[in-house]
C-alpha cells in the first residue's frame, strides 16, 4: 500500500464510536528539580515545582482515541476514594468520552505516582489492590460493558491484569461483540490468553507472545511461529506482535507475515506507546481498514508517542503528517506548521489539560547554550512550541548577513530535537500576535530579559499564564561562534538566506 493510500485511510476514518473496556488508572505526575542529595540517605532530593493528573491504562486508550477523532465508550472499576474522584472530574472534562465506571469499595482506584525531573522519571509509586473484583462488582462491569457495545464499531479491552478482564467478563464480551459484527481487539496480559477466544486479533508485544507461547521470539521465524500458535489456539483473525525498535508484524490466521519495520525515532519515552499503538489499530479497523494498512498506520502512531514524554495522546493530523514526512526522508517534519495548523493541533493538548510552553528566537547557528535553553522550557509543562523569525525578520534585527542559515533549514533542525513538539515561523520582528493567537500557558524567555519589556508578557500574564526566565550559558551564542569561525583577522563569509518558509498569517 502506497503512502498516498495511508493518508487517504486516515483521511477517511471519520468519526466512528468505539468501546474500551479494561482497568482503569490515574496517572500522576510529580515534576521538579533535583540540585542535591539528601543528608539523610544517598538520594536525590526532589523540589516540587508542579503535580499533575492524566488518564492511564484503559483510559490512556480511550484518550488517545478522542485525540484520534473517535469517540469512546470506557467502561471499567475505580475506587470509592478521594483518586477515583479526580479520575473522574478528569474523565469529566474530556470531550466525545462517556464514563461507565463501576464504583468498587473492596480495593481503591488504581493510582500510579512517577516522580520526574528533567524529564526522566526517578521513581514510579503504585497503590494498587491487585486481584479481580468480588463477584457482584465484576457482574456490574461485565453488564456496562455489554450495554457500550450499542452503536461502536469495534471494541477494545485493555487488560492491565489489575482484576478487571476476567476469563468470564472476556469471554462475554467476546461473545456479544461477535453475535454483533463488532470486531474485537485485545492487548493482553499474562500467560493465559484463553480468555481472549474468538477476538479479532491480540495485540501483544514480543517479551509478551514469547510468555503466552512458550516460543522464542527473539528471530522472526520464532514471531511468526508464535503468531500462528495464537491464532490457531484462540480462533484469531490476527496476531499482531510489536517489536520495539522492530516495528510491528502481523500475523493472519491464513496468509504470509506482514513485516512493518518501526519508524525512526529518539526514543524518549515509552510509557503508553501500547495504547496510542492500540487505539490507532482499533480507530483504523472500526474505520474498514484491513488489517496489515491497521498496522501500518498503527506503528507511525506508536512512533510519535515515544518520542514524546509521558502518556500522551497522538492527533490524526500528527499521525498524517508523520506518514507525510517519512516519505519524504524527514521523519520530524510533522512538527513545523502555520499558524493555523499550530493553533488547531493545540486543541486536543489542551482538552487533556497540558501545559502550553512558548518561546522564541532566530536560532540561527544551533549551539550548546540553546540546547540547554530549549530542555529547560521542556521543564516548563507538557508541549514546547517555538516561534522562529523568518528571513527577514531576522535580516532586520540582526543585519543583512543573517540569518546564516534560512527559516526551513532553521525549523527543521528545531524540529528534531526531542525537547521540540512544534515549530512555526513569524514574520514580525516580535512574537506578540502569535503568542495571542497560541494562548500559552508560559512564556520562556531568557534571563537577559529579566526587567525588561517582553513581547507578550503581559498578555500570558492576563490570561492565567506566567512568565519565566531561563538562565544562559555563559559564552555560547551565534555571534560568537561566527567570530570563532572568522579566525585570527579572518573575514567571515556569509551568502544571505535563500529559499524562505512562508508564515501564515
Amino acid at each position: 500500500m502506497s503512502t498516498e493510500d495511508l493518508i487517504e485511510t486516515i483521511d477517511a476514518l471519520g468519526k466512528p464510536k468505539l468501546a474500551v473496556v479494561g482497568d482503569l488508572i490515574l496517572d500522576h505526575y510529580v515534576f521538579g528539580a533535583v540540585s542535591r542529595i539528601s543528608p539523610e540517605a544517598p538520594i536525590p532530593v526532589l523540589h516540587v515545582r508542579r503535580e499533575e493528573d492524566r488518564l492511564g491504562g484503559a483510559a490512556n486508550v480511550a484518550a488517545n482515541i478522542l485525540s484520534l477523532g473517535g469517540d469512546a465508550a470506557l467502561v471499567g472499576a475505580i475506587g470509592r476514594d478521594e483518586p477515583g474522584s479526580r479520575f473522574r472530574k478528569l474523565a469529566g472534562k474530556a470531550s466525545g468520552l462517556s464514563l461507565a465506571a463501576a464504583q468498587t469499595t473492596t480495593r481503591p482506584t488504581v493510582l500510579k505516582t512517577r516522580m520526574v525531573s528533567q524529564n526522566q522519571q526517578m521513581l514510579r509509586v503504585d497503590r494498587e489492590e491487585p486481584g479481580a473484583l468480588a463477584a457482584a462488582e465484576l457482574k456490574e462491569v461485565t453488564a456496562r460493558a455489554l450495554q457500550s457495545l450499542a452503536g461502536v464499531r469495534a471494541l477494545v479491552i485493555s487488560d492491565y491484569g489489575k482484576g478487571v478482564i476476567t476469563p468470564e467478563s472476556s469471554q462475554a464480551m467476546i461473545a456479544a461483540a461477535s453475535k454483533a459484527g463488532v470486531p474485537v481487539i485485545v492487548d493482553p496480559k499474562g500467560r493465559d490468553y484463553s480468555r481472549y477466544k474468538g477476538a479479532t486479533a491480540v495485540t501483544p508485544n514480543r517479551a509478551e507472545a514469547e510468555a503466552a507461547t512458550g516460543i522464542d521470539c527473539a528471530t522472526m521465524e520464532g514471531v511468526e511461529a508464535a503468531g500462528r500458535k495464537l491464532c490457531r489456539e484462540l480462533k484469531l483473525k490476527a496476531a499482531v506482535i510489536t517489536l520495539s525498535a522492530q516495528g510491528v508484524a502481523v500475523i493472519p490466521a491464513r496468509g504470509k507475515l506482514a513485516h512493518f519495520p518501526a519508524q525512526a525515532r529518539s526514543v524518549y519515552d515509552v510509557t503508553g506507546a501500547g495504547d496510542t499503538f492500540i487505539a490507532a489499530f482499533a480507530m483504523c479497523v472500526a474505520g474498514g481498514a484491513e488489517l496489515n494498512t491497521a498496522a501500518r498506520i498503527a506503528n507511525y502512531a506508536a512512533a510519535l508517542k515515544v518520542a514524546r514524554f509521558g502518556a500522551v495522546a497522538i492527533t490524526r493530523e500528527e499521525l498524517r503528517r508523520s506518514v507525510i514526512s517519512a516519505h519524504e526522508g524527514f521523519d520530524h517534519a510533522g512538527k513545523v506548521m502555520t499558524h493555523a495548523e499550530l493553533v488547531e493541533a493545540l486543541v486536543p493538548h489542551r482538552r487533556h489539560g497540558e501545559r502550553i510552553v512558548f518561546t522564541n528566537g532566530c536560532f540561527d547557528l544551533l549551539h550548546q547554550g540553546h540546547v540547554t535553553y530549549l530542555n529547560f522550557c521542556r521543564g516548563q509543562g507538557d508541549v514546547v512550541v517555538i516561534g522562529l523569525n523568518s528571513d527577514a525578520s531576522v535580516r532586520r534585527l540582526k543585519g543583512p548577513t543573517r540569518p546564516v542559515n534560512e527559516a526551513e533549514a532553521r525549523a527543521r533542525v528545531l524540529a528534531a530535537l526531542s525537547d521540540v513538539d512544534y515549530v512555526t515561523v513569524f514574520e514580525e520582528d516580535t512574537p506578540d500576535q502569535l503568542i495571542r493567537e497560541l494562548r500559552p500557558d508560559v512564556l520562556v524567555k531568557g534571563e537577559d530579559w529579566s526587567g525588561k519589556k517582553v513581547a507578550g508578557a503581559s498578555f500570558v500574564e492576563s490570561t492565567g499564564g506566567r512568565v519565566v526566565f531561563a538562565p544562559l550559558v555563559q559564552g555560547k551564542s551565534t555571534s560568537n561562534m561566527i567570530e570563532k569561525a572568522k579566525g585570527p583577522g579572518g573575514r567571515a563569509r556569509s551568502k544571505p538566506a535563500g529559499k524562505k518558509v512562508k508564515a501564515a498569517k
